[in-house]
């Protein structure tokens, strides 16, 4: 595949093979057509043939070149499973983050811009409140959900009693050993605790200075269904500043992915336990 590649990356082969596309030519006629040199036609030909995208023959005394299409489809399968991959990644939410990170941007034209914006989050999750009210309050099961997809906890502080002390870092998940930014950190404090029941606390994502970007305000609402846990949570902010646009652009996007997290990781717990 590098060897296609490299070969089709010089726009005079990649003209090449468009001509051979439409029937085997002569060099000489193919030289022709693409305005080059005989001599020069002729090297890239044979670096076109050495990758395996063309074959020759001769004829009289004129040497013919053909296209072969096998090359082409395999690098064609290969494109386009690529173009699956990131359909069916994160591709399509980081462009709506964009999008809504422009949107923000334009709004945020002064203090408490955003100040009182709230959002809605519920799950059904498949297990008991108590399992669930454990990855909501011990920092070993908040790592494995608390952060967005392609990101992972790098340092978490969750002291699950009022007044207790908040602390959530996150990097990228392949900056295994910390050599590149951190991507986020956010302190707050714990409001209000009923296990297993209800959880609040206040976070505030930190900019590079150190200042508050905003406050957010969650509430944890968890309640019994079927075996599993009707969670219910809402999120407001307060505090927002003009450079808490790119922040609060991601809200909806990126907890929406952590508690997609935790909706698989409970489940995943389930599943082994019932067998």
């Amino acid at each position: 595949m590098d060897a296609i590649l490299a070969s089709l990356a010089d726009p005079a082969r990649w003209r090449l093979v468009e001509l051979l596309a439409g029937r085997p030519r002569p060099v000489g006629v193919l030289a022709q057509l693409a305005s080059a040199r005989q001599p020069q036609t002729t090297k890239h030909l044979q670096n076109l043939e050495r990758a395996g995208l063309v074959t020759a023959q001769r004829s009289g005394q004129r040497r013919i070149y053909a296209l072969n299409p096998g090359p082409l489809r395999e690098l064609a399968a290969a494109l386009h499973a690529l173009a699956d991959a990131a359909d069916e990644g994160s591709t399509g939410d980081f462009a709506r983050y964009g999008m809504s990170m422009q949107a923000e941007r334009l709004a945020a034209d002064g203090a408490g811009w955003a100040d009182e914006r709230e959002f809605r989050f519920d799950r059904s999750l498949a297990a008991e409140p108590d399992v669930v009210w454990r990855h909501l309050t011990e920092t070993e099961l908040l790592a494995t959900w608390w952060t967005p997809d392609d990101l992972r906890v790098s340092e978490l502080v969750f002291e699950a009693r009022p007044g207790g002390r908040i602390v959530q870092e996150y990097r990228d998940v392949e900056d295994l050993d910390g050599s590149d930014v951190v991507v986020g950190r956010a302190e707050g404090a714990v409001d209000a605790v009923r296990a297993g029941e209800f959880l609040a606390y206040h976070l505030s994502p930190l900019l590079p200075d150190g200042g508050r970007a905003f406050t957010a305000h969650l509430e944890f609402h968890l309640v019994a269904a079927g075996g599993g846990t009707m969670l219910a949570i809402q999120y407001r902010i307060t505090g927002s500043t003009v450079d808490s646009a790119d922040f609060i652009a991601g809200i909806e996007i990126g907890f929406g992915q952590s508690l997609t997290k935790l909706a698989a990781v409970v489940a995943g717990l389930d599943s082994r336990s019932a067998s």
